[in-house]
């Protein structure tokens, strides 16, 4: 797979995985990324983890944000994770926020889930984040890209 250098925009996904109903959240999310020059799919509501992975691939993304007030972020965010590495993607962050309680965070982390934010969060926290955390994810990728011959 091509990986996009550090001077092209970050493209990520946005979706609301399961049942959740309530989007205001993730459209300022999706909102302040794109004010902020990077490139957003937004999925919209009720997609599945399947769906998430498949539009990552399609779309060459660098992150997917799930956003996610439904409780249900223990099963959503591993399918996610298993869904991109199914596909090889495991390269791709995975992000979001919600309403997720501090000892599950802890668990999303080491199963490979990166930051997640709390409601209220200011946008350049966020915006910061990824550009950080893509950055070096872009340079990590690099150096183990084979060759082509």
């Amino acid at each position: 797979m091509e990986q996009r250098g550090n001077d092209h925009p970050i493209r990520i996904i946005v979706a609301k995985v399961g049942l959740d109903g309530h989007d205001r959240g993730v459209r300022v999310v999706a909102r302040a990324l794109l004010d902020a020059g990077m490139e957003v799919i937004y999925l919209g509501l009720r997609q599945t983890p399947e769906m998430v992975a498949e539009a990552a691939l399609q779309e060459d993304a660098d992150a997917v944000g799930i956003s996610i007030l439904s409780a249900a972020h223990m099963t959503i965010f591993p399918r996610v994770v298993d869904e991109l590495r199914s596909r090889e993607l495991g390269h791709v962050l995975v992000t979001g926020g919600g309403i997720i309680p501090p000892e599950d965070v802890e668990a999303l982390e080491q199963l490979g889930v990166g930051r997640l934010f709390e409601p209220g969060t200011p946008t350049e926290e966020f915006v910061e984040y990824l550009r950080t955390e893509i950055r070096r994810r872009r340079a990590e990728f690099a150096k183990t890209e084979k060759p082509r011959s």
